[in-house]
């Protein structure tokens, strides 16, 4: 089956070229929006498996989107050229699954979209809903400082960190939480 998909930017270039990467990916574009309040009004009706939202759009931006559909089944992925510590914790309060810094090539893009949705990669199996939330939460924290120690250690950006994070777990096939914990005891050797 398909992953179904609302895009949002305010430019029509990027909401092109990332149609095109996604659908020749086997993704479902069923949604596409320049403003951020149509684009939470088609998530809401659509309820797609993944948002990505620009992080500046006219209406509602990209992470008060993100606010609004948190609780949904719908992951949010933000797309943006900055990525500043401010915007990354604010992101992460908003309930935002993952950032990409723009420009972006396939080669990227769909590697993370894959990790993000494979909940195999990420997040253990979990017997119920309520622990399954808060296993979600702890996993993405503990990545998060593990990725923060691999920039400060290795002076990477957050998308050269998340990836190492990520092909190490797929080539060991573990979860990144189990790399993670790997690089927050200092046991890491990828």
């Amino acid at each position: 089956m398909s992953r179904r998909v609302v895009l949002a930017d305010d430019e029509s270039i990027i909401r092109l070229d990332l149609k095109e990467i996604l659908e020749g990916d086997g993704y479902l574009v069923v949604g596409e929006a320049a403003r951020g309040d149509d684009a939470l009004a088609m998530i809401k009706e659509l309820e797609p498996d993944m948002a990505l939202l620009d992080i500046k759009m006219p209406g509602l931006d990209g992470l008060e989107v993100a606010r609004q559909v948190k609780d949904s089944h719908t992951l949010v992925v933000l797309l943006t050229a900055f990525s500043q510590r401010s915007l990354i914790e604010s992101a992460r309060d908003a309930g935002v699954a993952a950032y990409l810094v723009k420009p972006f090539r396939s080669s990227e893009i769909l590697p993370k979209l894959a990790a993000i949705l494979n909940p195999a990669l990420i997040e253990p199996l979990v017997a119920t809903d309520s622990l399954g939330a808060d296993d979600k939460i702890e996993t993405r924290e503990i990545v998060q400082r593990a990725k923060e120690l691999l920039m400060t250690q290795r002076g990477l950006d957050e998308p050269a960190a998340f990836e190492v994070i990520q092909q190490s777990a797929m080539r060991a096939r573990i979860r990144m939480r189990d790399v993670a914990q790997q690089i927050l005891r200092g046991e890491f050797v990828g």
